[in-house]
C-alpha cells in the first residue's frame, strides 16, 4: 500500500458541502500574480470634427437614363485614400454600387436625402440639390 500524497486534495464531494465542497481545500498563496493588462475600455466616441463642404449632384446624362448621385468638392486637406475608404463606407451604407473618378464619388441610384444623412453624420457639411 503506497502512502497518501500529503500535496493532494480530496476532490470527493463531502456530504452538505454544496457544489464547491471539493474545492474547500485550496490555498491561493503562493500562485503567480496577474500579468495581463486589464482591458483598455472601449473608445468613447469622439466629437465629430467638420471635415469641409461638399456638393451633392444628381446625374442621369450619358448613363442611359439612370440616375447617379456625384459627391464632389472634397477639402485639398483629404488625400485620396481618405476618399476612397470613405466611398467604400459610403456604398455599404447606402448598399448600391460606385466608383471613385479622382476626387468625386459616384454613387448609383435615386438615394440623394440617404447619402446627404449619412455625409451629415460624418461631419460633413452637404450643399447641393442631389
Amino acid at each position: 500500500m503506497s502512502r497518501p500524497n500529503p500535496k493532494k486534495i480530496s476532490t470527493e464531494a463531502q456530504p452538505g458541502g454544496g457544489f464547491f465542497a471539493a474545492f474547500a481545500g485550496l490555498e491561493i498563496n503562493g500562485l503567480p500574480e496577474d500579468t495581463q493588462k486589464p482591458e483598455a475600455k472601449a473608445p468613447q466616441p469622439q466629437a465629430i470634427s467638420k471635415r469641409g463642404r461638399v456638393v451633392l449632384r444628381r446625374e442621369t446624362a450619358h448613363r442611359g437614363g439612370k440616375c447617379v448621385i456625384v459627391v464632389e468638392g472634397f477639402e485639398p486637406m483629404l488625400d485620396q485614400s481618405f476618399i476612397e475608404t470613405l466611398g467604400k463606407r459610403l456604398r455599404a451604407a447606402c448598399g448600391c454600387g460606385g466608383a471613385v473618378k479622382g476626387r468625386a464619388l459616384e454613387l448609383q441610384g435615386e438615394q440623394a436625402a440617404r447619402v446627404r444623412a449619412w455625409l451629415v453624420a460624418e461631419g460633413f457639411r452637404v450643399a447641393g440639390e442631389g
